[in-house]
């Protein structure tokens, strides 16, 4: 991963006295996660570059977590594009690295570090959830000219959609520190993920990093959901610390509606509710007592499932640790009295691999899964849920591409979200569900989800499976 920072202000060597780093020598920092290096490929009176160079270990990476790899996991935790990427890997390092030029400190340039010169910043590789409009609608406000190069994906697979990969140069005149609060802040937000935990700290640093430019960014909104990783009452409290006394609700609620990613795409319908509602419903019209949430995540399924009480054992399960520790969290695990803590469990395990603990259930949830699914993955899913735990009912959505037009901030060929490996139409979900219900001695009917537009139908799609053998 390679940052690189440039200045054209003379003498431009007086960058090495912002950045408390000397451009006649290379020096490398110790990370938990990796090795830090900052060199200077050119330093000239006129024109002055640091790079910072990040070398990430993936193999420390893995042998760090916590909790098991769990089937089918192991394999992107070391083979991904966390080493190569500007992530929230990028942001630890500068915090680290460049802790004093982000603090706005320079003890032999104090007058310098307080102003604003001309900087270029480089980032040779920046994933973007939301593409080149949003890399500009994060940074033009804040005074750069923004110029974005797309990674192009491999011609001959042109079903692979557009990259979300970009060259990203921003050239403004800025403080240094302002420049690198910026990345701090924004290439995480770009990314929508983070490496680590994220408590009530996060908002502190939030606050910290953006003091100054934050508040009247009109994407402020999406800025904290994303950098909170969308915990909510964390995004509520960083949102009511920044508004100023004199705004109203109205007014954050209109900067709350910016955002032109996949959950506020779906916002303004309230779809995933609709979803989660309209599976609750159909499970308990089933009369099942024990209910499987496949592919459970961080909870908000089970969380409405416990609210029945038909249901007298709920169990969800999950490849991703760190989503079933969130869910554990959201469920308020720990604090829930004794007997409604029996009636739930939390699995950490692969959809794909048979497993025990996955038999004698009423019912199963699959809700917005198998999108995230490999061709070949998806098969041995199918087996696992129909052949081998085969519960009665199994209620699965997925989204239908069909609407995705709907969407004018969504471009062309691009699905909803980063990780899909397809998107079906209303067509290919039935061809799809009408060959596994045969396969497996089901029966199957299909219901929109959300609302139904003339030409495209829904933006969101169910197909209710039923065991043909079962008294239902």
């Amino acid at each position: 991963m390679l940052l690189t920072i440039t200045t054209t202000h003379r003498p431009a060597t007086d960058l090495g006295f912002l950045l408390h780093k000397n451009p006649a020598r290379a020096q490398s920092f110790d990370l938990s996660f990796g090795r830090a290096h900052v060199v200077y490929p050119e330093a000239g009176e006129d024109r002055c570059t640091a790079a910072l160079v990040l070398d990430i270990d993936p193999v420390g990476l893995v042998r760090g977590r916590r909790g098991p790899a769990g089937d089918g996991g192991l394999l992107t935790q070391y083979v991904n594009d966390r080493p190569y990427v500007a992530s929230s890997f990028l942001s630890v390092a500068l915090s680290n690295v460049f802790a004093s030029a982000m603090a706005g400190r320079s003890k032999e340039r104090p007058a310098l570090a307080d102003t604003a010169i001309p900087l270029e910043a480089g980032l040779s590789v920046v994933p973007c959830r939301g593409g080149e409009i949003l890399l500009r609608r994060l940074f033009e406000p804040l005074g750069y000219a923004v110029t974005v190069t797309p990674h192009a994906l491999d011609a001959r697979s042109p079903e692979w959609g557009a990259s979300r990969y970009f060259t990203l140069t921003l050239s403004g005149t800025q403080r240094l520190a302002n420049l690198l609060a910026h990345l701090y802040v924004l290439v995480p937000v770009l990314d929508d993920e983070k490496h680590y935990w994220v408590g009530d700290d996060e908002v502190d640093k939030l606050l910290r990093h953006g003091e100054g430019w934050l508040a009247s960014h009109p994407d402020r909104a999406l800025i904290a959901r994303r950098y909170l990783k969308h915990r909510h009452s964390l995004v509520r409290d960083a949102i009511a610390r920044l508004v100023s006394e004199d705004e109203t609700p109205e007014e954050e609620d209109s900067a709350a509606a910016r955002d032109a990613e996949e959950n506020t795409l779906e916002r303004p319908i309230s779809l995933h509710e609709q979803r989660l509602e309209l599976v609750r419903a159909v499970l308990r019209e089933s009369g099942a007592t024990s209910v499987l949430d496949l592919g459970c995540g961080e909870g908000r399924l089970l969380r409405r499932l416990l609210e029945e009480r038909q249901f007298a054992r709920v169990v969800g399960m999950d490849v991703s640790y760190r989503s079933l520790e969130i869910a554990a969290d959201r469920l308020k695990l720990d604090r829930m009295p004794p007997k409604q803590r029996e009636r739930v469990s939390l699995l950490h395990g692969s959809l794909v691999y048979r497993d025990d603990r996955l038999k004698g259930f009423d019912a199963a949830a699959v809700v917005e899964v198998i999108e995230h699914l490999d061709p070949p993955r998806l098969a041995a899913f199918e087996r696992v849920a129909f052949g081998f735990a085969r519960p009665r009912v199994v209620a699965l959505t997925t989204p239908n591409a069909e609407y995705n037009v709907v969407w004018p901030t969504l471009p062309a060929g691009q699905f909803r979200h980063r990780d899909h490996r397809f998107e079906w139409t209303r067509a290919e979900l039935e061809a799809w569900a009408a060959s596994v219900a045969e396969r497996f001695g089901y029966a199957v009917r299909f219901a929109p989800i959300g609302p139904v537009q003339p030409d495209v139908g829904s933006p969101s799609q169910m197909a209710v499976f039923t065991r043909k053998d079962a008294d239902v």
